[in-house]
This record gives structure tokens, sequence and C-alpha cells, in this order.
């Protein structure tokens, strides 16, 4: 009897632990009155105090704003970094980080130039002629600020202000390090893994403090540190109303799947990206997002609906895009299966982008993650199997650093010993170079004597180190194994009868074998499918 079995169902038997938490967060930190041209109208009337509405007077503003950015830097002696074009902010801040040893503070304080919307001046002219000043949207290259800073509750996260009005800023924090403070503050023991946790002694209070991470820690973390950082608002500002919100502007959702055998979760993973390469059509999209798909009309469905393998150096990632929307799937560090679902528009669910809305999101991105777990499937669990492989067709280097070759499945020299094996199998005086010798110079068809004792000897080097037979104490005999007279089975069965059969009934071109019948109305049907989709053409 066959048993198909889910990804999660083979997890179930190599997974030490799992737990779902936020993962890295955007959000953007605005004033809602101050994003449309009217609003800066009247900041510029009610609260400057001037009768023309022109952006020139915002110009002190961002002058001062500068200044007290420098001064913040001098005076706390921060280091300032002026990012090049194309440079990697985060590797700066990791270099910062690893020199920091409070428990908060700012590592540092960087400037960047970057477009970004802003609203600019024009000159236009009325109906007789003469000038007056009109507020229009419009982007520029300006600077930007960034403060790379450390909490006591979130750990590692930076504050980013545009230079120019309305003085948007971002906050990009990672939920998973608030979840290693609070892990630390509760007196979990943990190990971490990156941003992640390796391993855990109280996994189910671990995702209860991961449950908790919502939009009133997040808001707390800006005003606590508006008030440290220098920004362009002042007080008399924020009595009037002019205050920052957050809205999500991206958001990751992550479960992590840690396994019991690193060494052998790459292969279990290239098992996934195999056998869920469709993961990205508009059928399979549906049910992982659990949305319905417009294929055609006026409300059809936008969006690229798509699954991407990427391999970056040695290490495989599955992408399922979805409209703005992605889920990546790797193995990270090589020792877990890390789920993740990104979400870069929260109206491609009909969710509002304001912070209240996260709770609704975290819903959408945990099941995305839980469902495509759920659509993939597997026939065979990949890392025992593959284990096994590995075990008989890989290198083993020994301790001495000598590297012994493993058996190359279908070379003629491998299945004749394998086969030596079996009649060797159930011999309990076992058997000599000699007599391994002479059986397998039979078996490959070759003359007398053109195998030598040397080569047998080679031979009886790689069947110990792999484990297929044993050394009789005190002797020059060797047993077969039961690990390898099952081996040898199984692998001469497959090569003997299974493969050679089955070439056959495909290569048979005067009757009609029923693998060779299947296979011609497989293809028959996809034919059908192709022409009937007008996919042919």
């Amino acid at each position: 009897m066959t048993v198909t079995r889910s990804v999660a169902d083979v997890l179930s038997e190599h997974v030490t632990f799992e737990v779902e938490c936020i993962d890295r967060m955007f959000c953007n930190a605005y004033v809602p009155g101050l994003q449309y041209a009217a609003g800066l109208v009247a900041y510029v009337h009610r609260q400057l105090g001037l009768p023309i509405a022109s952006t020139a007077p915002l110009a002190r503003i961002t002058e001062a704003f500068d200044k007290a950015v420098h001064r913040f830097a001098r005076d706390h002696g921060l280091p300032w970094v002026d990012f090049a074009k194309g440079q990697r902010k985060d590797d700066i801040a990791h270099e910062h980080l690893a020199r920091f040893t409070d428990t908060e503070g700012v590592l540092f304080v960087g400037r960047a130039q970057e477009k970004t919307k802003l609203f600019r001046t024009e000159k236009r002219r009325d109906a007789n002629g003469d000038a007056y000043p009109w507020i229009v949207a419009a982007t520029g290259l300006v600077n930007h600020f960034y403060f790379y800073c450390v909490d006591e509750e979130f750990g590692p996260f930076f504050l980013k202000f545009c230079s120019y009005f309305p003085y948007n800023a971002k906050l990009c924090l990672n939920g998973n390090h608030w979840a290693q403070r609070q892990a630390a503050k509760a007196g979990i023991e943990f190990t971490a893994l990156d941003n992640g946790f390796a391993a855990v002694d109280d996994p189910a209070a671990l995702q209860a403090i991961c449950d908790r991470l919502g939009p009133e820690q997040i808001d707390a973390l800006l005003r606590k540190w508006l008030a440290i950082l220098p920004h362009p608002f002042t007080a008399a500002d924020r009595a009037a109303g002019y205050r920052y919100e957050l809205s999500i502007l991206q958001a990751e959702f992550s479960l992590t799947q840690m396994l019991d055998k690193p060494v052998s979760g790459r292969m279990f993973f290239e098992q996934v990206i195999r056998d869920n390469l469709d993961a990205g059509r508009p059928d399979q999209v549906a049910l992982v997002f659990d949305r319905r798909l417009m294929r055609r009309g006026p409300r059809r469905t936008p969006g690229v609906f798509r699954t991407r393998v990427i391999t970056e150096g040695v290490t495989p990632s599955l992408h399922v895009d979805y409209k703005h929307t992605r889920i990546k799937q790797y193995h990270k560090q090589g020792r877990a299966l890390r789920t993740e679902t990104t979400i870069n528009d929260t109206t491609d669910f009909l969710i509002g982008k304001r912070l209240t809305n996260l709770p609704a999101l975290r819903e959408i991105g945990f099941s995305a993650n839980r469902r495509l777990l759920h659509v993939q499937r597997l026939g065979h669990d990949p890392i025992t199997g593959a284990d096994a492989l590995d075990t008989i067709t890989g290198a083993v280097t020994t301790a001495t650093g000598a590297r012994i070759p493993g058996l190359r499945l279908a070379e003629r020299r491998s299945h004749a010993l394998l086969q030596a094996l079996l009649t060797f199998g159930y011999q309990t005086n076992g058997f000599t170079n000699r007599d391994l010798r002479t059986l397998t110079t039979e078996l490959r068809g070759l003359p007398p004597g053109a195998v030598t004792a040397g080569q047998t000897t080679y031979d009886l080097r790689r069947l110990k180190t792999h484990g297929l037979i044993a050394r009789i104490p005190h002797s020059h005999r060797y047993r077969v194994t039961d690990h390898g007279l099952h081996t040898a089975h199984f692998l001469t069965c497959v090569h003997d009868r299974f493969l050679p059969t089955g070439l056959a009934h495909l290569a048979d071109h005067t009757g009609a074998p029923p693998l060779q019948k299947a296979s011609r109305a497989y293809n028959a049907t996809l034919e059908k499918l192709s022409r009937t989709t007008r996919l042919a053409a």
C-alpha cells in the first residue's frame, strides 16, 4: 500500500519544535494631516502664521532639523556614516552592533540621498498675468537621516527620517529580536539562530510571547524613541495635532521549524522544490491565500501568480508570488525550515494599512504559511532515504584524512559487488578476497585474472567503510551485515528487474505494454489540454 503524506506529516517526525512570529516589519511614520497639499497650506497658515502658501518657509525647519541631527551625534559621541551608493546599510549596522555592549542606545547616525515624494512650489499666473505660488506634489533626491539603535525591549532597529517636508519616516524592526529579549527576561533558556531560535526549553511559553507582539508594543517603541531622537516637529506642533502615526509598509510572518537532522534538511527541501513547482499557479495561490481569483472580466484579479526557484550559492529557496505578496521557503542556516509570508500591500487582502490592522494581517500571513505546507505533498520520507542513499553512494573521509569513494549506482563494478553480497549473505563462515575476486570477475563478464587482488582489496575497503560488510575478528574473512544484505537486495532488484523492464516497455514499439500505453495516454491528454487552453500557441 502506498502512503502519501504531506510535508507537515513528514516533518512531524523530524522537527524538534516550531515557532510562529512576526519577523521583519517596515512601518511608515507619517503625520496624517500633512500628506496632501491642502494640509501643507493649513500648516503654513495656522501653525507657522504665514500668509503665503509656499514651501519656502519650510526650509528653515529643514535647516534646523539638519543642525539638530548633527548636534545630537556630536553631543553623544556617535559615529557618523555617509552611505555610499549601493552600500549595504545592514552590513555596517552589524559591524557597529558587534562592538555594542550596552542594553540600549544609538549605534550610529547615517545619511543617504534617496528619492522620495515631497511638495514643491511652482510659479503660476492668473488671468491677468500676475504670478502666484502653487504647491504641487513631486519627487526629489534628498537627504535621509538614519538612526540605528538598540532597544531594551526590541533589540536592534532603525528609524529613518526624510529631511524635507512633510518629514515622513520609516521604522524597521524585527519581531524575532523582540521575542528573544522577552524570552530572556522571562527566564526561558534558548539558543539563538540568527534572529530566531535554534533550541528552547519551553516552546509553548515562547509561542505565547510571540503571540503578544502587536500594535501597542510597536507604537510604544516609536513614541519612546521620538522622545529621545531629534525630529522636525516641536512640542507646539504635537499639541496642535501634528503627531506621527504608523502604517504598515511591509510585514513578514515567519514559521520556523527546527530540524533534528540539519545535514539532511537540504535534501528534504530540494525534494519539496521538485514536487511543488506549480504552487504559484492561480489555482494553487487561491488555496494558499484563501482568496477567490477572478480569471477574466472587469473584476479580474490583477497581479502576478508564479512560483520561482532561486539558488544563491548552494542554498535553494522557493518563492510563491501573489500580487504584491510573496511566500518564501528556505533552509535557514542549514538547520531549520523557514516559511515566511511577506505582505507588501495590505489592500491585496482588503485590509487597511493602519497599524491597528496588524492582528488581521497576521492571521492571513500565518495562515498562508500553513496552507503552503498543506498543499505540498510528498510520497516518501526524503530525509531517511537521502541519508541511506548518501551512505551507499557518497564518499567517506576517514579520521586520517583518507577518502573512500562510494558505490556508484548503475556502474557495472558496483553492481557486481552488490550481487556478490547476495551470494555471500548467508555464508556463516564468511568470504575472502579470493572469493570476492573470482565471483565479481565472472559477474562483470571479464576473463579470469582481469581483476587483481589489489583492486579487490580496494573494493573490500569500500564495502567495509560503508557498513555493508564487517571483518571477522582474527581472520582475513568478511561477513555481510544485515544492512548490507537488505541494501544489496533492494538495489539489485531495482537494477535487474524494475529499470530494465520499465525501459523495455517504453522502448517496445511492436506491441502495447501497459507502461507505454499509460505514457502515450498521458502525453495525448496533455496535448489535448494544451490545445483546449491554447497553451500550444
